[in-house]
């Protein structure tokens, strides 16, 4: 059974302790988990982290954004080497917090766009990059999920199928894809078959609206993504990345742009809410 999850990115950008108040919150809404954003390890709560999400009796997932000085496929050696120890302070951060999930763009950072199509050396990098994770990988028991995002962010990972080669490249069974419908509805031509192409890589999934709003009020075609999915016997997460609007959030990716009538805990609940709909109906739907 599929599971349904609030990023805190519908909140903030940057989570701190005083935002250990959305979990109590959520656990009302019968939703399963939350994902905290992080760019900078150091700078989380952990332990306060873990120890509220435990309380609470909630699942952690973690989504990690590259700062623009970490690129693991950088011409610069020594940049490449970096980043290498930045995404195993990431994966170390991620399981401290008793994630089982790290998810994310984690080829290069958001905008990073030279003016080429990805080279050869710039896969071979990426493979190295993520091929080093495994040990690591192995030993905090962690699934590590990369995001392919659209044309605008990035110029080396946009797609399904490119996703799905890079994962056939590092093979290990612990990497895996994440499917963001935002960028999906930018880059792929039919969402549910770009996910049912993945097969057993597709081990999470950002649903998104097309404007980052509530699910449900725009044109991604969820009822045929969640049908899909569930005939495909996919139990990961349904994990709702949206942005609310909140004036008292400093950090918040939605404030300059979000509906100002949509709050960070209607964006939840109603995406949770309609989710929720789309998986009963499609257990009641007759199997041919």
């Amino acid at each position: 059974m599929m599971k349904i999850g609030i990023s805190a990115f519908a909140w903030t950008a940057q989570f701190e302790p005083s935002h250990l108040d959305i979990l109590p919150v959520v656990k009302s809404m019968g939703i399963d988990g939350v994902e905290i954003p992080m760019f900078d390890p150091a700078i989380l709560p952990i332990q306060k982290i873990r120890d509220a999400f435990e309380a609470n009796h909630l699942e952690c997932t973690v989504c990690a954004i590259l700062p623009r000085s970490v690129n693991p496929i950088s011409p610069d050696k020594k940049i490449r080497k970096k980043a290498g120890e930045h995404l195993s302070r990431c994966v170390d951060a991620a399981a401290a917090m008793g994630s089982g999930i790290l998810c994310g763009p984690l080829f290069a950072p958001i905008g990073y766009l030279p003016k080429h199509r990805p080279t050869k050396d710039e896969w071979a990098w990426a493979v190295e990059a993520f091929q080093a994770l495994g040990p690591l990988l192995d030993r905090s028991d962690m699934t590590l999920c990369i995001e392919p995002v659209n044309r605008s962010e990035t110029f080396f990972l946009r797609t399904a199928a490119e996703a799905n080669s890079l994962c056939e490249l590092i093979g290990n069974p612990r990497i895996g894809v994440t499917i963001d419908t935002f960028h999906a509805n930018i880059e792929e031509r039919n969402i549910p078959e770009a996910m049912l192409s993945l097969g057993s890589r597709l081990r999470h999934v950002h649903a998104s609206e097309n404007d980052r709003g509530p699910l449900g009020c725009g044109h991604v075609p969820f009822p045929e993504i969640v049908a899909v999915l569930a005939k495909a016997g996919y139990e990961g997460y349904l994990m709702i990345e949206g942005f609310g609007y909140s004036s008292k959030e400093r950090n918040a990716p939605g404030k300059l742009w979000a509906d100002t009538r949509v709050s960070p805990e209607d964006l939840a609940s109603d995406g949770a809410r309609y989710l929720k709909s789309l998986l009963a109906a499609s257990i009641r739907r007759p199997q041919p």
